[in-house]
């Protein structure tokens, strides 16, 4: 399948209400700029990449819904009006990279920011844009990445989109062939895994978690990298696959992934650990560990606290709900109260 047209109809079209330029050729950018055009150099790109390190560290500690007005902002009164100015041509693709980073972190702050319609189609906008500015600039990291993003927001809109899901995972693997970081590689295996799993494929899930792992495995004591795929780390890699194997009904072997992701290997941002440690107590209380399940809730609410995010409250009502049936427990209905504050916005 040709992967623009797939993507034009999987995520819908680009970005201009925005005022950013869709992809195209960076050498045809360079022919046509006008001489009035603003002059782009090393400068801006690193502005652009400084940004998103800044903003991607807050919105990981506080949750997308915090940060993405100033980073919107910054996309188009900044990086927007530079894609439009003057450079040469190994500039234009630096410059489509670090605005590719950018447009996927508003996705990503987009999607955990909200689960209507409206953030769900923004979301899979800026993630498709994403995908073009970074196969323009001939990053193919960059490009699995924005796939990724459209893989798991598809898994996310349920039965549905699971074929989808599915396409995107495996596009995303077809960059993944063309790279030499193992750790880049075992995030984009555990997305098909997840995606695979997902549609009841759990012969194919449970080979793309292997390879994952083996790849993982490769990098344990490796520090993260810059980018956005360098960053899964062998304890990103515990919470996914237990995500993953918790979708296969495999619980035991989930929660020890979690326990894994949460003792061993130190998951510290609050919105990471919360996540986490929601999905956690879930698990354990369908193991019918309900201590097990209040304890790792008690510590999700601790973690939770102040952090602006979709996930966090989606595991606040999951644990109200879940808990409700517990009416004469005090810990579990002092602990449903601590939830629902979370869910006052």
């Amino acid at each position: 399948m040709n992967r623009r047209s797939f993507l034009s109809v999987s995520a819908g079209g680009a970005l201009s209400f925005l005022g950013v330029p869709d992809a195209e050729a960076v050498t045809r950018r360079v022919r046509r700029a006008p001489a009035h055009a603003v002059r782009v150099g090393v400068g801006e790109i690193a502005a652009i990449r400084t940004m998103v390190r800044t903003l991607g560290d807050s919105a990981a500690e506080y949750g997308g819904g915090h940060i993405r007005p100033l980073a919107v902002r910054y996309l188009t009164d900044n990086a927007g009006p530079w894609l439009n100015g003057r450079y040469t041509e190994a500039t234009g693709r630096a410059l489509y990279a670090a605005t590719s980073e950018l447009v996927h972190l508003i996705g990503w702050m987009t999607q955990d920011d909200g689960d209507d319609p409206r953030h769900g189609a923004l979301a899979r906008h800026y993630y498709a844009h994403a995908w073009r500015l970074a196969d323009e600039a001939g990053e193919p990291e960059l490009a699995a990445t924005a796939l990724r993003g459209l893989t798991v927001h598809a898994i996310g809109r349920g039965p549905r989109h699971r074929a989808e899901a599915v396409a995107l995972a495996e596009m995303a693997m077809s960059y993944a062939g063309r790279l030499a970081d193992p750790r880049a590689v075992a995030y984009y295996q555990a997305t098909l895994a997840d995606a695979t799993a997902a549609d009841g494929d759990h012969r194919t899930a449970t080979g793309a978690l292997s390879a994952s792992q083996t790849h993982i495995e490769r990098t344990a004591s490796a520090p993260p990298g810059e980018s956005w795929a360098s960053h899964f780390t062998i304890g990103r890699w515990a919470f996914a696959s237990g995500m993953t194997l918790a979708r296969m009904g495999d619980l035991t072997a989930a929660g020890a992934h979690l326990s894994q992701a949460l003792d061993q290997y130190g998951l510290d941002r609050r919105r990471t650990r919360a996540d986490v440690l929601g999905h956690l107590g879930r698990i354990r209380l369908r193991q019918d560990d309900l201590d097990g399940a209040l304890s790792a809730w008690t510590e999700f609410v601790d973690s939770a606290e102040g952090v602006k995010s979709l996930r966090v409250r989606e595991a606040a009502e999951d644990l109200r709900v879940r808990l409700a049936r517990y009416p004469n427990d005090t810990t579990a209905r002092e602990l449903s109260e601590r939830a629902g504050r979370l869910l006052v916005v």
